[in-house]
């Protein structure tokens, strides 16, 4: 049984820095994708970033280009998600997922196990 568990969400001013992590458990880690996605209020789930089963493909989702940063440690089984720069709309309930392969896919279709969510509310 595939588990996930985000950890790390919280509270912060526009301009301030979050790094969240998804601690994963019942299977090898280091064989699959792993990715973030997003559900802001009222809002369809997004794209965050998506990392392959090697660390060397990454997909990033246009909104937080260049501010957020996806990792993986194969022998921690957990990927992070370092976010910088935090705008008031990157305020939303942030998923970790992953799937059964190990190629990066940037749509959330693609990911079958899903982890219950941590919240990120950014104040302006």
């Amino acid at each position: 049984q595939v588990q996930l568990v985000e950890s790390g969400g919280g509270s912060v001013q526009a301009g301030g820095s979050l790094r969240l992590s998804c601690a994963a458990s019942g299977r090898t880690f280091s064989d699959y994708a792993m990715g973030w996605f997003r559900q802001g209020p009222g809002k369809e789930r997004e794209l965050v970033a998506v990392i392959d089963w090697s660390g060397e493909i990454i997909y990033y989702g246009d909104s937080v280009k260049g501010r957020s940063t996806i990792s993986r440690d194969n022998a921690k089984s957990t990927v992070f998600l370092q976010m910088n720069s935090l705008k008031p709309e990157d305020t939303a309930v942030y998923y970790c997922a992953t799937r059964t392969g190990g190629t990066a896919y940037s749509s959330a279709t693609m990911y079958n196990y899903w982890g219950q969510g941590t919240q990120v509310t950014v104040s302006s």
